[in-house]
């Protein structure tokens, strides 16, 4: 399970220990991209073994605490500390979740200004992104709870108050999670209004021209034909007459839909 770096998060019991799996998270803003690591964890009595999948260090604040001798991590088990471990873990989370909220917020600003092409398929991105964020996060809820309600000799009683607090984090982590795909769901549809919107806006403006250069176009069709016999046609100011008459319909016109503010 060690090796394999697809395992999902899990708990299981030993006769000689106890086995945890957890996802680190991180979260490029630029990217909008989602990175995924596994932490697998083993402790017994007086002992406990970490591995990560990469390099990186997740645990400097608790390695700290531990050189240091602040709190209770010094003076309780391998339990206490592999609770420590996947606390930490889950606390960045949070971290996560904010720079998720930034993006959103990011992607509603940009879609009220000027809601371009490429706007729906970064939407359509996060969302994907945040699925590989509830995949980590969903079994991990059901892992920690049965960490919490193991009755392993390896866990003292005292230590599982501390994991149903981990529990109830990824609870909030998981509702955090929701809302925000909640929040894109509603963008996606703000997003297809305010297309629909400009696209009417548009429409509008096409109707009012058609509709004034309807009249327009009549009256010039009538005094084009070619019939020898037309009252009008041997007036002196006939086309500057025709023109005015053009003149005050257009106006009349816009005055009418200015009144009734269709645009």
């Amino acid at each position: 399970d060690v090796a394999d770096a697809h395992q999902r998060p899990k708990y299981e019991e030993y006769d000689r220990g106890n086995f945890i799996i957890i996802k680190g998270l991180a979260f490029n803003k630029e990217k909008i991209e989602v990175t995924t690591e596994q932490v697998s964890i083993y402790f017994r009595k007086g002992l406990l073994l970490s591995f990560q999948e990469d390099e990186t260090d997740l645990f400097v604040a608790v390695r700290q605490r531990v050189q240091l001798g602040k709190g209770r991590i010094r003076q309780r088990g391998a339990d206490y500390l592999a609770y420590a471990l996947i606390d930490n873990i889950v606390d960045h989370y949070y971290a996560v979740l904010n720079k998720v909220e930034d993006v959103v917020e990011l992607l509603e600003d940009q879609l009220l200004s000027d809601p371009g092409n490429n706007l729906k398929g970064q939407i359509h991105h996060l969302k994907k992104e945040l699925l590989v964020i509830r995949k980590s996060i969903a079994p991990l809820r059901e892992a920690i709870n049965q960490f919490a309600k193991s009755e392993s000799s390896l866990i003292e009683e005292r230590t599982t108050v501390y994991i149903r607090d981990v529990y109830d984090h990824t609870v909030q982590v998981m509702d955090s999670l929701e809302t925000y795909r909640d929040m894109l769901n509603g963008l996606q549809d703000l997003y297809l209004s305010e297309i629909s919107f400009r696209m009417n806006q548009v429409m509008q403006v096409l109707a009012v021209v058609t509709t004034i250069f309807v009249p327009i176009s009549f009256l010039a069709g009538l005094y084009g034909m070619n019939f020898d016999v037309i009252p009008e046609l041997h007036v002196k100011n006939g086309y500057y007459i025709l023109l005015a008459v053009m003149a005050t319909i257009v106006i009349a016109l816009l005055s009418y839909f200015k009144k009734k503010d269709w645009f």
